[in-house]
């Protein structure tokens, strides 16, 4: 299969079977979402939406966030991966967003890289998510998957994977393509085991047309 026959594929198929594909953490506003997605690195989706009511409940916006300290932050995430940059982290975001965006959330990814804790993943989530924007943030599940798939080739860093999906999706699908290879590799394409028996797209996958032909190879080798 041709690249583009493979995203033709891949893009006909999640818009019909995920056409409302999303983020699993719980916001119920840009500031909310940013901070989810800041406390997600390296944490489940899970993990982060059972801690954010009761620190959202406590900061219910910036500039309450940016009037705490970051050992008051601790004690409401103690339970994620690395919760002492974290909290430095958040209330060093909040600071300088009340300082230098008046408390709202930048649209733009050069803005909002300039926040603490956020890199250029957090960034392109916000972007694409809040604004609604062409911008693919490249997690392990989305570098595994778009890897797997052969969306992606001979693409060694997140930014190189990030810029050969944006080149090849159509420019209205980026955003929701986004979630299309996160959920598939949360749920179907596992890093140690992938679930390929499950899995509707096999179809299109190099990685399971590599195996099938090993297998076809081991066997053959054992007939003989």
């Amino acid at each position: 299969m041709l690249k583009k026959d493979r995203y033709k594929a891949f893009v006909e198929y999640f818009s019909k079977n995920s056409p409302d594909a999303q983020t699993e953490l719980n916001y119920s506003n840009p500031y909310e979402l940013l901070v989810a997605v800041i406390l997600s690195a390296q944490c489940t989706d899970k993990r982060i939406n059972l801690v954010t009511p009761k620190l959202f409940q406590q900061f219910p916006d910036a500039e309450a966030l940016a009037y705490s300290t970051s050992d008051e932050v601790f004690t409401y995430i103690r339970s994620v991966s690395y919760p002492n940059n974290k909290a430095k982290h958040l209330v060093g975001m909040a600071k300088m967003l009340v300082s230098e965006f008046d408390s709202i959330v930048p649209e733009k990814i050069e803005d909002l890289i300039k926040l603490p804790g956020v890199g250029r993943k957090t960034a392109n989530v916000i972007s694409s998510v809040v604004y609604n924007k062409p911008a693919m943030a490249v997690d392990t599940h989305v570098f595994r998957v778009s890897n797997r798939l052969g969306l992606t080739s001979r693409a060694t860093t997140p930014l190189a994977v990030e810029k050969q999906l944006v080149k090849h999706l159509p420019v209205e699908t980026i955003a929701i393509a986004h979630h299309w290879l996160i959920l598939h590799g949360r749920y179907i394409c596992l890093a140690r085991k992938p679930q390929c028996d499950k899995c509707a797209i096999t179809y299109m996958c190099k990685y399971f047309e590599k195996a099938h032909q090993i297998k076809e190879i081991k066997e053959k080798s054992v007939e003989k």
